[in-house]
């Protein structure tokens, strides 16, 4: 139970002391939680597709203009390139053989999302860049020491910080870019310092964006907040957002009550 007393006093502690790791529990949501971490196996096929992930694009096709958000923005890029992606393949496809202009309007996607998914698409990464520290054996992102990678991005109508990582990977989901959803939940988890109040936010931004059929990003949050429960219980924040209720927190209940079980059966004499 949450005192209203924790309300004022807690609100921007954050979770820096826990990122993305492996959790106790196996269960597969519905309901449940995997956090997304992966075997020493995965960690290794991992790396090799990350550096496989793109070749270097020709670039020989013809150019398409984007317009980006309320602002208009406008990008190019490659046909080719766009392509890669199953929403710009019907995109072109649909459009072009009526139009010469080679012009596709986004109004609702922002522009430093968009050119986070361009980066992608011709270099297999986005900034900040994921890159392997073979002196640890761990991945790391560059910067990450410096302060020089913004991790949360305002959007348009929502007025709160969101983790740009989270938006990447609904993006990628809506774009069908498999690979970018794997690369962009990886770069969560290696996030920290984030007040518990975007965590809460960003959840509920990922509830929002994807399928119930894809848990990976939902599950990630789910386990994120359960290890790190007790900052979140001192967090006049979770108090708040557990009173607006929605599918998150049932879900965070019934894989809270799952945890407790697999900690009793772990401790039960054999």
């Amino acid at each position: 139970m949450f005192s209203s007393g924790h309300k004022a006093r807690h609100h921007n502690e954050s979770f820096s002391k826990y990122r993305a790791g492996k959790s106790s529990s196996k269960r597969k949501a519905t309901g449940s939680f995997r956090d997304g971490s992966t075997s020493r196996r995965e960690e290794k096929v991992e790396k090799q597709s990350l550096s496989k992930a793109h070749q270097s694009p020709t670039l020989t096709s013809a150019i398409v203009t984007l317009c980006v958000g309320t602002e208009q923005r406008l990008f190019a890029a490659h046909e080719d390139v766009l392509c890669h992606s199953p929403y710009f393949l019907a995109a072109c496809r649909g459009q072009f053989f009526e139009s010469a202009s080679k012009r596709i309007d986004l109004p609702d996607e922002q522009p430093e999302i968009f050119s986070s998914i361009l980066e992608y698409l011709y270099k297999g990464d986005y900034y900040p860049k994921l890159e392997y520290d073979k002196r640890r054996s761990t991945w790391v992102l560059e910067d990450a020491n410096n302060g020089g990678a913004e991790s949360v991005v305002y959007i348009d109508g929502v007025g709160v910080p969101i983790l740009k990582d989270t938006i990447i990977y609904c993006t990628a989901e809506r774009y069908g870019l498999d690979e970018l959803k794997k690369l962009a939940l990886r770069k969560q988890g290696l996030q920290s310092g984030v007040q518990c109040s975007t965590i809460l936010t960003s959840a509920r931004y990922a509830y929002a964006n994807t399928p119930d059929n894809d848990a990976k990003l939902r599950s990630h949050y789910l386990a994120l907040i359960i290890r790190s429960r007790h900052t979140f219980k001192r967090s006049g924040t979770m108090q708040n957002e557990m009173e607006a209720g929605g599918k998150l927190f049932f879900d965070l209940f019934v894989a809270m009550v799952n945890h407790m079980d697999d900690i009793a059966s772990t401790r039960s004499p054999r």
